[in-house]
């Protein structure tokens, strides 16, 4: 892969251009990378709110009608609903992975078959997710 950085002082913003002769997981992971790079979610801590960006988000559920925000250490509380926050972070790599949990696709390091169709999800952290058999296919759709 070559990258060219170029400067143009006239330049209003900052624009950037992909070029691949097949597309392919890279290619759409590092589109969703930078559809993402700039996206944050409104959240609170200790009554202090936080702004976090979705590329810092490992997952995120919903817990007695309550939303949280996990991160690699923390966690955060949000007023948005599970699917008002996957409806904004869908097309930064977060996929549904059961009722009430989505998942940052990028912080994925590894998945494998369980029981009945579902399937466990190990995140960058250590930290492990179970995929239901309902959002199996979902996730393989993100990896490909």
């Amino acid at each position: 892969m070559q990258v060219t950085l170029e400067q143009d002082v006239s330049c209003k913003r900052t624009e950037v251009r992909i070029r691949y002769a097949h597309m392919d997981w890279q290619i759409k992971r590092l589109e969703t990378l930078l559809r993402g790079f700039d996206k944050t979610v409104k959240c609170s801590r200790d009554g202090e709110e936080i702004w976090i960006k979705a590329s810092d988000i490992y997952y995120a559920e919903s817990v007695d009608k309550h939303t949280f925000v996990y991160g690699r250490e923390e966690v955060y509380g949000t007023e948005q609903r599970l699917y008002q926050l996957l409806e904004e972070l869908e097309d930064s790599g977060f996929v549904r992975v059961s009722k009430a949990c989505i998942l940052n696709i990028h912080m994925l390091q590894s998945i494998r078959p369980l029981l009945n169709s579902r399937m466990e999800a190990v995140l960058s952290n250590g930290e492990k997710i179970n995929v239901t058999r309902k959002y199996v296919a979902g996730i393989r759709e993100k990896l490909d």
